[in-house]
């Protein structure tokens, strides 16, 4: 993160404006939506600024920008098309400790304007760093699409209210269960509808009527995909963003835990081959002990929960401490790495069928039903079979399979990390020998595997 962003109160905060062109003219637009003291000072003063005197309440000075102009301000943008006064304007402020803004040029720049939603008292701010303006005026008005005028509205019913819920609904975090039921329920519904005597008739009503169990914790069994953040589900995402302790999985990515409730509690309890953070009997322990805590819990899972995540010993411990749950499905590896690799599954002239086995090893062997793995017109998902990779080929060609049958083995897949490695099960061993590999990777056995030379190019250019 190269900006920290913030929110600034400058009602009545002084603030000089170098510049008074069309582009001056713009910073003092937002400045005067802030409240803001405005004064400028400009050696040339354009009819626009001219014109925004009076509505804006500017104080002008038609004059060079000179240092002691600085005195007495907290924050100055520096808007002219003069590069030597714009470098000067930001030398004079950082020795006077005063914030500095100089437009489109980011070396110069304390702070920088980015692209705004204004539902105001909701504010949304995007930024690009100073490195993409319009990338960011594009995010921006993607937003505006997905967030009408009546947000605003809404934030203001909720500030009319909230110190009356603060003083009668105890504690902390059963006040913020409130405000999310309240503004996903039916009082916002009425807001976006128009009627706010019945908004607020009904928040007054929800207040007076409320009343939290002591114990009220949850969990969410969330499948956090392969890997990459934008394949979860927005119901994942809209929980993760609610939940009090995210406890997650290896497998789960960096951005994607970036992206659960930013002052949540992150628990960690990744499993390795013969190196556990926790035991599964001591995570199924620990949701239900976070749960009867009063907590709202998500417990992400790489892939999918019920596919080799262990989701349903969880839950059977869960059922029996009488816990309420809900269950997320998730992008399990096999269809999120075969598609990012451009191999399909099944398909009309290679596959008719499809098999999930888990290929991890006990007591150095790996018990399979070979016979079953080994026949034709199928595709063979393998998770979790590094390890095993010579064995498991060694297994299907003395069940039949064809020594020349491909196979892939893919590497982070659905990252940008991606790695796709081919070859067929009497020749992958020795290739795979002289690579290096890193988990999560997964295994696919089947003539599908030969169609990755011709749609993985568009896999990638689509995903």
């Amino acid at each position: 993160m190269d900006y920290f962003p913030i929110c600034l109160k400058l009602k009545n905060l002084p603030c000089l404006v170098v510049g008074a062109g069309s582009c001056a003219a713009r910073k003092i637009e937002l400045l005067s939506r802030a409240g803001a003291k405005i004064t400028v000072v400009a050696r040339e003063i354009s009819p626009q600024v001219a014109a925004m005197q009076s509505t804006h309440e500017l104080t002008i000075h038609e004059q060079e920008f000179e240092r002691d102009d600085l005195y007495g301000f907290k924050l100055v943008i520096s808007a002219t098309n003069d590069a030597a006064t714009n470098q000067y304007v930001s030398e004079c402020a950082n020795q006077q400790n005063v914030w500095v803004n100089v437009v489109d040029s980011p070396a110069l720049c304390d702070f920088i304007f980015p692209a705004i939603v204004d539902r105001a008292p909701i504010t949304i701010a995007i930024s690009s760093g100073g490195s993409s303006p319009v990338l960011a005026r594009l995010l921006r008005a993607k937003i505006e699409t997905l967030i009408p005028p009546t947000y605003g509205i809404l934030g203001k019913l909720a500030e009319k209210f909230r110190e009356t819920v603060k003083q009668k609904i105890h504690p902390p975090s059963n006040r913020r269960i409130f405000w999310e039921n309240v503004l996903q329920g039916r009082v916002a519904e009425l807001v976006f509808s128009g009627q706010m005597e019945a908004a607020e008739s009904a928040l007054n009503d929800v207040i007076n009527q409320t009343s939290l169990p002591e114990n009220n914790g949850e969990v969410y069994l969330i499948g956090a995909g392969p890997g990459a953040a934008d394949l979860l589900t927005f119901r994942a995402l809209r929980l993760m963003q609610q939940a009090d302790v995210v406890v997650y999985d290896r497998l789960v990515s960096p951005d994607i835990l970036e992206m659960a409730r930013r002052d949540s509690e992150k628990i960690y309890v990744g499993k390795e081959r013969s190196q556990h953070a926790l035991p599964q009997e001591e995570i199924n322990a620990l949701l239900v002990k976070l749960a009867k805590e009063g907590k709202r819990v998500a417990r992400l899972k790489g892939g999918d929960p019920f596919i080799f995540g262990r989701g349903g010993e969880e839950i059977e411990m869960l059922v029996e401490h009488n816990i309420a749950f809900q269950v997320v499905p998730g992008i399990t590896a096999a269809t999120g790495c075969a598609s990012y690799a451009g191999i399909p599954l099944t398909h009309r002239d290679h596959a008719q069928s499809c098999i999930f086995v888990t290929g991890h090893l006990k007591d150095d062997s790996i018990h399979l039903n070979w016979t079953q793995l080994a026949a034709p017109n199928q595709t063979v998902v393998i998770y979790m079979g590094l390890i095993g990779l010579e064995k498991i080929c060694e297994s299907l060609i003395s069940h039949g399979s064809a020594a020349d049958l491909p196979i892939a083995l893919i590497e982070k897949g659905t990252t940008s990390q991606q790695r796709v490695i081919t070859g067929t099960l009497s020749t992958l061993p020795e290739i795979v020998k002289h690579e290096t590999i890193k988990p999560p990777s997964l295994i696919i056995i089947g003539t599908v595997v030969s169609l990755h030379e011709k749609l993985s190019w568009f896999a990638n250019k689509t995903n």
